[in-house]
């Protein structure tokens, strides 16, 4: 049986280092998941670098999220938008979880 996108993303977090050949949005959840999602944190700071210097709508998401972590709902609803997608009702973990669900492409 295949371990879930977000069990095998869980299993990647041992190393120090995100898997070489990950896109910025997937690298950004990493960071986030191994080193804390705080907006303060060294890890928020990266994975917002990463995603900011990244085009495209997955790039968007991730910003979104993150500005969505930080509290910032005006921002985050204009990442939504250039994401095209709606902003969540559910929990930041469930987002997440679909971020990590959606992203997920072994390499």
């Amino acid at each position: 049986m295949t371990e879930s996108p977000p069990a095998a993303f869980a299993a990647t977090l041992t190393a120090s280092e995100p898997p070489r050949g990950w896109a910025a949005p997937l690298a950004a959840l990493w960071w986030l998941a191994r080193d804390g999602s705080g907006p303060a944190s060294a890890a928020w700071e990266r994975a917002h670098r990463l995603v900011q210097d990244a085009g495209g709508p997955d790039a968007a998401w991730v910003h979104a999220h993150l500005h969505r972590i930080e509290g910032d709902d005006g921002n985050a609803r204009y990442w939504y938008a250039r994401a095209d997608r709606p902003v969540p009702n559910g929990t930041l973990a469930e987002e997440r979880n679909a971020l990590i669900a959606a992203l997920w492409a072994p390499s």
